[in-house]
């Protein structure tokens, strides 16, 4: 069992780590390594704002589930997603189940909040499998213009993206991720769910 204290602990050395690259991206001048530094070590910070501001319960599991997804994609931007061929689908498969998580939770929740909404479980399987390649075809658009725009101003890409064929096996990743927080992500979802239509509930009243 994962306990806040040390998802904290935890949570402070992956920033630091991601501090450690935005230096060594500024050091370097690498604008796409600097760019998603800032980015990832912004994400971090994510699940303290959430459970502040918010009052949304997180497993502290998720904290840490993600704050590792935005580590290991900052660290490939120094040179792992070029010379490692298996590192992309690391990434994508763990960024994909924060995305799934998100779309399953936030579905979940309304089904709980209202009458009017009736969300079967054949049917959040499907939801969670197309939110989370819906979102993947964004980023996957977002690498796409990212590499357009830095070729016709002649700088570096903010974002890699290597061609269609990349891009179908990210879809892939992305595919295996969402699936396994469709089967196994209620758990330590639930607790979260209830905290978001609670907020839902606050907030209509």
């Amino acid at each position: 069992m994962v306990s806040r204290r040390f998802e904290q602990l935890a949570g402070r050395v992956i920033q630091a780590a991601i501090l450690c690259i935005l230096l060594v991206g500024i050091y370097t001048r690498n604008l796409s390594v600097v760019v998603n530094a800032v980015l990832a070590l912004g994400a971090t910070f994510l699940p303290a704002v959430l459970r502040r501001d918010w009052r949304i319960r997180l497993h502290p599991l998720l904290g840490l589930w993600l704050a590792l997804a935005v580590l290991l994609h900052a660290v490939g931007m120094l040179g792992p997603y070029n010379y490692i061929d298996w590192w992309d689908h690391v990434t994508h498969t763990l960024s994909a189940t924060v995305v799934a998580a998100v779309g399953y939770v936030t579905a979940r929740a309304v089904d709980e909040y209202t009458q009017a909404v009736h969300l079967p479980d054949r049917f959040m399987f499907v939801y969670v499998l197309l939110f989370t390649l819906a979102a993947g075809v964004f980023w996957e658009v977002l690498e796409f213009g990212a590499r357009l725009a830095a070729e016709a101003i002649g700088s570096e890409a903010v974002l890699v993206q290597y061609g269609l064929s990349d891009t179908i096996v990210d879809l892939v990743f992305d595919t295996v991720g969402a699936v396994l927080v469709a089967l196994f992500g209620t758990p330590p979802l639930a607790d979260t769910i209830d905290s978001v239509r609670e907020r839902l509930e606050r907030t209509r009243s």
